[in-house]
């Protein structure tokens, strides 16, 4: 294992984390909650955001099995009482992490794709491609309905009363530690499904560039 090519990873990996973080304290922030703000989260600083379990050891112990990388930093304090449009102002500030990593990838795919990095059997070349699945891997990771990844908000949004409450029952007795046994229980189902999700964006992103 290159160890260069290791501290570039956990580079981007806390790069990536941190802008997804930032984005939803950016977009509570716009929609009226000051939460995040008062809190110090609307910062570049990865020691505001950063958990050593889920933002380091979890994601870095997957770029190392070969698996997808995915994982989460600490969750930006929202009040969503604050927010405007309720539920449908939360879906916002969730859907804005994932959609951030998304349009990461998008860009650097594009960027890299022009210039030619993927073509290159080196150092750089598996650096540009890590940025773009690493980020992709969180998007796929986060937009799963699983409360309390991001997708779940999505869904509460428009869930009628009584799922929310089992959501809201589930995300609050369980929360992360439903996340953590599922990753255990099914890895392997689960892996399977992001590395599909992923190689579909990626062909979708070869579509865009007429490189497919």
């Amino acid at each position: 294992m290159n160890i260069g090519l290791v501290i570039a990873i956990l580079a981007v990996i806390l790069i990536s984390m941190i802008l997804h973080e930032l984005a939803h304290g950016v977009v509570a922030y716009l929609l009226g909650d000051t939460t995040a703000k008062d809190e110090g989260r609307l910062s570049l600083n990865p020691l505001k955001h950063l958990d050593p379990i889920t933002s380091v050891a979890l994601p870095l112990l997957m770029f190392i099995a070969g698996g997808p990388v995915f994982g989460g930093a600490k969750p930006v304090p929202v009040d969503s009482r604050r927010l405007k449009w309720g539920p449908f102002g939360m879906a916002l500030v969730a859907i804005a992490g994932p959609l951030t990593n998304f349009i990461l990838a998008l860009i650097s795919f594009v960027i890299f794709c022009h210039v030619g990095l993927f073509s290159e059997n080196n150092f750089i070349g598996v650096l540009a491609a890590n940025i773009v699945t690493i980020n992709l891997g969180f998007f796929v990771f986060n937009i799963l309905p699983i409360p309390p990844l991001d997708g779940s908000r999505l869904l509460y949004a428009i869930a009628p009363d009584g799922v929310r409450d089992v959501m809201e029952k589930m995300e609050n007795s369980f929360g992360i530690w439903l996340v953590f046994g599922l990753i255990v229980i099914f890895s392997s189902v689960l892996t399977t499904l992001m590395s599909g999700m992923i190689t579909g964006i990626v062909q979708f992103f070869l579509h865009l560039v007429g490189a497919a």
